[in-house]
C-alpha cells in the first residue's frame, strides 16, 4: 500500500520530502516563521520573513524530546551553534526559501498549498547538494525534522528525536542505494 500521507525523493544532488499534516496552511506557515514554534520541531532564531531577509537558526536539538535524550557525541560540538541563513524566496503563506550554508550547501523551500478539510500538503525540496555526504546528513536531518513537525501539528509528543534521526538517517542510505524513491 502507497503511503499518501509522504512521499520521499533522494538523489546526491537533491532531496525532496512531500508530507501531509493535519492543520491549515496558515497554521503550518506559523511553524516555519514563528521562532518559537519552530524550535519545537527544528530550530530557533530570529526571523525577519521577506527577500533578502534572514532566518536566524541555533542548534539546540535537545529540546526536540519531550524526556532527557542524550545528544550523540557527533552532534555535541554543534549544540548552541548560531547562524542565519538568507531568504531567497517568500510568499506568505504559501512558500519560504533559504539558502543553507550561505548557498554553498544549496536552497532549501518549502512550499504549502492547501489539501483540503484543515490539511496542508508540505514539499520541502534542497537542491545543490555537494553529493552523497549531504544527501545523507540533510535528508536524515529533514525527514526526522519534518516527523516532529507532523507530531507537533497534531499535539502528540516525540519520546526521542534522536531515535527518530538515526531511523531516518539509515532510510536515507536505502533509499540512495535503491535509488532515491519512496512512497
Amino acid at each position: 500500500m502507497t503511503d499518501t500521507r509522504h512521499t520521499d525523493q533522494a538523489t546526491t544532488a537533491m532531496l525532496r520530502f512531500e508530507r501531509l499534516l493535519d492543520a491549515p496552511v496558515d497554521r503550518v506557515w506559523q511553524y516555519l516563521v514563528d521562532p518559537a514554534l519552530r524550535a519545537r520541531w527544528f530550530m530557533a532564531g530570529p526571523t525577519d520573513a521577506r527577500v533578502g531577509g534572514s532566518l536566524g537558526l541555533t542548534m539546540d536539538h535537545d529540546r526536540l524530546s519531550d524526556r532527557d535524550v542524550p545528544t550523540p557525541e557527533r552532534y555535541r560540538p554543534y549544540i548552541g551553534h548560531s547562524w542565519s541563513e538568507r531568504i531567497t524566496r517568500c510568499e506568505p503563506p504559501h512558500v519560504l526559501a533559504f539558502t543553507w550554508e550561505n548557498g554553498d550547501a544549496g536552497e532549501v523551500t518549502i512550499e504549502l498549498a492547501d489539501a483540503g478539510n484543515d490539511t496542508t500538503r508540505l514539499v520541502l525540496t534542497h537542491t545543490g547538494l555537494r553529493g552523497r555526504s549531504d544527501a545523507l546528513n540533510f535528508g536524515g536531518g529533514w525527514h526526522s525534522h519534518l516527523a516532529v513537525l507532523e507530531r507537533r501539528i497534531r499535539g502528540e509528543g516525540v519520546e526521542d528525536f534522536w531515535a527518530l534521526h538515526a531511523k531516518a538517517e539509515a532510510r536515507m542510505g536505502e533509499m540512495l542505494a535503491e535509488g532515491g524513491d519512496s512512497g
